[in-house]
């Protein structure tokens, strides 16, 4: 009955070695921090650039940028993380970059054989919030806040803007139904603002 008590302790004392090994990969409190500060930093641009396309009834809106904010930051810190060299993390982002190519096709639709097409803004956000995702994992949230600042400036007040001058010359070519077909006469055009 002793060797079995001892074998069981063994077993469990190795079960929990092992637990405790596959959850230090963070040293300390310090790198705690630092991935914790990243990955909200990543979810918080992601949304904030998601909310603006959700105010617009887009279809990928705040949940989808914030998760492909995310997704970018971990793709990048993980590996940094584990010590990969930053020259072979050009493979990664890479894969990233590729990948978020798709999920930006499937939000953008051609919408008659006039050659309107909806979705092209939703997919470059898609794509910006991967690049910001990104800068923020590789620990640049400065150059992530700026840029979320710029795609923010152009999703909103430039659209405003081209709003108010297409107010004044002919109706709105926002890409909602005959409006869109009729203003746009000269041929095909981006109609996602």
């Amino acid at each position: 009955m002793k060797e079995l008590f001892l074998i069981m302790h063994d077993a469990f004392a190795t079960i929990w070695v092992t637990i405790v090994q596959e959850f230090s990969d963070v040293a300390d409190l310090a790198d705690a921090t630092r991935i914790m500060v990243r990955l909200l930093m990543a979810v918080l641009l992601g949304g904030l650039i998601g909310y603006e396309r959700e105010q617009q009834r887009k279809a990928a809106g705040l949940r989808t940028h914030m998760l492909v904010a995310l997704g970018a930051a971990v793709f990048v810190l993980a590996p940094a993380e584990s010590g990969m060299e930053i020259a072979d993390m050009s493979r990664v982002l890479q894969g990233v970059v590729a990948g978020i190519g798709f999920l930006g096709a499937g939000a953008i639709i051609k919408l008659d054989q006039a050659g309107i097409i909806k979705g092209l803004t939703t997919a470059a956000s898609i794509w910006m919030a991967a690049a910001i995702g990104i800068t923020v994992g590789l620990g640049r949230e400065t150059t992530a806040i700026m840029a979320t600042a710029l795609a923010l400036f152009i999703l909103i007040v430039l659209r405003w803007a081209e709003d108010n001058r297409q107010g004044r010359d002919e109706p709105s070519a926002s890409g909602r139904g005959e409006q869109a077909k009729s203003a746009w006469k000269e041929g095909p055009a981006e109609k996602d603002r």
